[in-house]
């Protein structure tokens, strides 16, 4: 969104094959886990590309609303979640833990490893996404095609690239994502909308657009779904979400980091 204006519905799809890709390198390939890994990411970096060249492209050349990108990549979701379905099956698949250690013990809860890797590395992405979109030259251009791309334009910025080029970086991010969370639970070919539909939500509560802000929504997010788990059961982990999202949109529409209004 802070790259291009867009918000991307399609995002879970990267985040579930990360995973599934990761996976399909470690057993049908024999690769090692980082090796797989890297090669997952290549891999949906460039589905990342090929769905801005065949979606969002013709859509953003005809200047068409939020709300028409919003369906055509959640359409292009459901495509991708079919074709993994048809390539890889729809059984579940997992990852190994990246450190194979029992749980740590911290006031009497067990915290697993797993759970640290992803909350360590979500910090360096977000460090490193705002060092890359307030002092580099492409970061501060991918900014400028987000505001306006006509005035990027005129200013010798080459739009269309950046446009290809951020959503090559948030698929690559997608992916990353999915190859991290999935040692903790398990993917499959239809998780990616609820994974969308949770970014979302974590993206709004933290403010939309600040990556710390997503990192924070996603934790009070995750607090929520849990305690509605345990005091009133599974069936009332979606109504907390989209209670704090309503509760969120009424009281403080720009998030816990965005600017009161």
């Amino acid at each position: 969104y802070n790259a291009s204006g867009i918000v991307n519905f399609a995002q879970g799809a990267f985040v579930m094959l990360g995973g599934m890709l990761t996976n399909a390198g470690m057993t049908k390939l024999g690769l090692p886990l980082p090796l797989a890994a890297i090669g997952a990411i290549l891999i949906v970096a460039i589905s990342g590309v090929v769905l801005e060249r065949i979606v969002v492209r013709p859509l953003w050349n005809r200047g068409s609303t939020m709300f028409v990108m919003i369906l055509a990549t959640l359409a292009a979701q459901i495509v991708v979640e079919r074709i993994t379905q048809i390539l890889a099956g729809d059984q579940p698949r997992t990852l190994p833990v990246f450190t194979d250690l029992p749980p740590l013990r911290v006031f009497g809860f067990a915290i697993n490893f797993q759970f640290l890797w992803i909350l360590g590395c979500s910090a360096l992405v977000i460090v490193l996404l705002g060092l890359f979109f307030s002092s580099t030259r492409t970061g501060k251009a991918m900014r400028a095609c987000s505001i306006n791309r006509d005035a990027a334009a005129l200013q010798g910025i080459p739009v269309s690239r950046m446009l290809a080029l951020a959503f090559a970086l948030s698929a690559a991010l997608g992916a990353f994502a999915g190859i991290l969370i999935t040692p903790t639970q398990y993917t499959a070919f239809n998780v990616g909308v609820p994974f969308a539909i949770s970014g979302f939500i974590a993206a709004i509560v933290g403010g939309f657009g600040r990556p710390l802000g997503a990192f924070a929504g996603g934790i009070l997010l995750g607090i929520a779904q849990a305690l509605a788990i345990v005091l009133l059961g599974a069936a009332f982990k979606n109504v907390a979400a989209l209670s704090i999202l309503l509760l969120f949109l009424f009281v403080r529409p720009t998030g816990l980091l965005g600017s009161a209004k």
